[in-house]
């Protein structure tokens, strides 16, 4: 067959590669980006499911608005405007429902890409916006990223060198660094977007799964306070992380010129995310359960990440380094090769297979210039005494 020539730009995701490797009996994994299932709120969701049949079973099993299911817009925009401070004002018609934030990234680079188009990624980000973008003929450049989210300072530079068509940030807990951009640097988002109008995506998955105390606010929030900024935002969410990825409910709030094209998009890809996913979802914020799911949620994995911390440091020592992460999903750490000890994670990651333990080595969330001296460790879906036996592998593999 000839394909697309599109399909040049990319390859297979590296991690969905790795999966095939863990169908080997016994492995402990700390490669996927999953929520624990067992955190789902079953109970709940059952509940949801059985008022929108019960409620509106013509409409949650019908057709619908490519826009998505009105009364799951509604909570959305309140869901949205009650976490936040300064509260976040989001119309329902201000958003549209996405199939997972993942669609939300698809509809940006179906609308604002045309082949060569230089957008700008943080160093390193999510790998599927690698992809995604570069399927649509983006021209990836990398802003580095420390401890306190994106360099600023390298930003502006790269903007006003490369006139981007967009930038694309995850300020909160990101994929794969962990990193949380400080409330100064989120002004300085909005006050660069503004002043060479380039519009920012503000990618949000993780923003409610912080440890102890929350994070500064979204960059859709902080918008009010930078006159202007909110015509060039656009923030994506998700449900994903928070409730049931198999939902696949998320939403994008954008400019309504932007919110237009990505809904006729949307219309040519799926029509529209499942009726009954949305039914389900709008009943579940209805019922008022989140904030206690999220309450869980938080307390569980704070814990799994001091754990992973405290057990990296004892296992490898100073043969590796980290930022202990506020909330998400991740650590993110970098081989220091103390010692003359090993600093190949793609080595370090064969290993560790072998010894029964699995991690994702960093280097394919680079665009461009790969660490391969990074790698990502998910504490999520192990739980304590599975992440200190797994970590103990990882520790006889580095020192193999």
């Amino acid at each position: 067959m000839q394909f697309a020539d599109r399909l040049n730009n990319v390859e297979t995701s590296a991690i969905r590669e790795l999966f095939k490797l863990l169908g080997k009996p016994g492995i402990i994994s700390f490669a996927g980006g999953f929520p624990d299932s067992a955190m789902f709120d079953v109970k709940g969701i059952q509940l949801a499911s059985e008022a929108a049949l019960r409620e509106e079973p013509g409409a949650a099993l019908q057709y619908g608005a490519t826009e998505g299911y009105g009364p799951l817009r509604e909570q959305i925009a309140h869901f949205m405007a009650t976490k936040n401070e300064p509260d976040v004002q989001v119309a329902p018609e201000g958003l549209i429902v996405t199939t997972g934030s993942q669609q939300a990234l698809d509809l940006i680079g179906k609308t604002l890409i045309s082949p060569g188009d230089k957008v700008i990624v943080e160093g390193p980000t999510f790998l599927a916006t690698i992809q995604c973008f570069r399927l649509y003929g983006a021209q990836i450049i990398t802003a580095p990223v420390d401890e306190h989210g994106v360099n600023t300072d390298a930003l502006a530079a790269l903007m006003a060198e490369h006139k981007p068509k967009f930038v694309y940030l995850i300020p909160t807990f990101g994929n794969p660094s962990g990193a949380t951009l400080s409330l100064e640097r989120r002004l300085r988002v909005l006050e660069l977007s503004k002043q060479h109008q380039i519009p920012v995506v503000e990618d949000d998955p993780y923003g409610d799964l912080y440890f102890g105390e929350a994070p500064p606010p979204s960059l859709l929030a902080l918008s009010a306070q930078v006159p202007g900024s909110r015509d060039l935002l656009i923030h994506c969410g998700s449900l994903s992380k928070v409730l049931s990825p198999g939902l696949r409910v998320g939403w994008m709030i954008a400019p309504p010129e932007l919110l237009a094209k990505a809904t006729m998009c949307k219309q040519f890809s799926d029509a529209h995310t499942s009726t009954f996913a949305q039914a389900t979802a709008a009943h579940y914020l209805k019922a008022g359960r989140m904030p206690a799911t999220l309450a869980h949620v938080r307390e569980v994995y704070a814990q799994r990440a001091q754990t992973m911390c405290e057990t990296l440091r004892a296992e490898l020592g100073d043969g590796i380094e980290f930022t202990q992460p506020g909330g998400g999903l991740f650590v993110w750490a970098r081989l220091t090769g103390a010692r003359g000890q090993m600093q190949d994670a793609a080595e370090l990651a064969k290993r560790a297979i072998d010894k029964g333990v699995a991690f994702v080595p960093g280097a394919p969330f680079y665009a461009t210039n790969p660490d391969p001296a990074t790698l990502r460790l998910s504490f999520a879906t192990a739980d304590v005494d599975k992440i200190k036996e797994g970590l103990a592998r990882l520790g006889q593999a580095f020192l193999a």
